[in-house]
């Protein structure tokens, strides 16, 4: 833990500098295991804004997070040396350059093999993620928790990239194993019936709400474990949880997860071999109380307890 008294690490949470858990903010990476980044775009969003605010409000709330994980029995500052690497230089005028630099940021932490932990933004900043976490690892496994399928040709005329297009792009380009693409929490209206059909053609495997809510969590994970071979990159859209539990999201779908089950699919993820993490689509604007970040920090430490296990 930091203590730097600047940051006020001894403090109470509504003191000193709110980085993530008020770890040091540097970008000296040397015997660094974890780095935490930021990337506050949300010009790929479809119909509301606000996402650019989600990385600062993930931070602020994490100052909750006492430091120790008694459900899975680990402090994970203890076993894995973790820095804020502050954000990445984002366009908000220009989605491909902002992916460009995003590539390039989560390249050098990569390249330095510390493993990036990435706070949203818009989902449109997971297919840069993915460009640069196969130009390291190769074609990765994925698991991707979201309301939304994200795998739709184009949502405006002429534009290939929005936040409702990388996973379609990112199995174009071979950047996922074939058959270890998963997608979990899907649910709500699309624009065409065969929009999940176009979803599974390309080599997605849908477990919508209903299979999720009828086979129950432990049974979702068994499948998640003997589908994933490879290195495995987890994307969390915040949408997938019911906007009940997380309200300040762009595009909110009614009957979707708990926050409890949230933090169950990510706690079973134990065991895994965890290469890369994004947390998406947090925005602070239509929050209340602040309800969706605290789930949004909570969901981030519980992934940084799996990268200790791991270690």
């Amino acid at each position: 833990m930091n203590e730097n008294p600047a940051f006020g690490a001894d403090l109470e949470p509504f003191m000193g500098i709110p980085s993530f858990m008020r770890l040091p903010v540097t970008r000296e990476l040397e015997s660094v295991d974890v780095a935490v980044v930021g990337v506050p775009f949300d010009s790929g969003t479809s119909y509301r804004s606000g996402t650019r605010f989600g990385p600062r409000k993930i931070r602020e709330l994490s100052l909750m997070l006492w430091g120790h994980n008694p459900t899975m029995n680990i402090t994970p500052l203890k076993k894995l040396s973790v820095v804020d690497y502050g954000d990445v230089s984002v366009i908000p005028t220009s989605i491909e350059l902002t992916m460009t630099a995003i590539m390039k940021t989560a390249g050098e932490i990569l390249d330095s093999n510390t493993t990036p932990i990435t706070l949203g933004g818009d989902h449109s900043i997971t297919l840069p993620l993915l460009r640069a976490h196969a130009k390291k690892y190769g074609p990765l496994s994925l698991v991707h928790i979201d309301a939304h399928l994200d795998t739709w040709e184009e949502e405006f005329e002429g534009v290939p990239y929005s936040h409702g297009t990388p996973f379609r792009h990112a199995l174009q380009e071979g950047l996922i194993r074939k058959g270890e693409y998963v997608q979990i929490g899907i649910r709500g209206p699309v624009d065409n019936e065969k929009d999940y059909e176009d979803a599974e053609k390309l080599g997605a495997r849908i477990i919508n709400i209903h299979e999720v809510f009828e086979k129950g969590i432990p049974e979702i994970l068994k499948e998640v474990h003997q589908r994933m071979k490879g290195p495995v990159y987890v994307s969390i859209d915040i949408d997938s949880a019911d906007p009940a539990f997380a309200p300040g999201t762009g595009t909110p779908e009614a009957g979707g997860l708990t926050s409890y089950q949230l933090l169950q699919l990510v706690r079973g993820m134990h065991g895994l071999n965890l290469s890369g993490f994004d947390l998406v689509e947090v925005s602070p604007p239509y929050d209340h109380g602040d309800i969706t970040a605290v789930l949004a920090a909570n969901i981030v430490f519980e992934y940084l307890s799996l990268l200790a296990l791991q270690k």
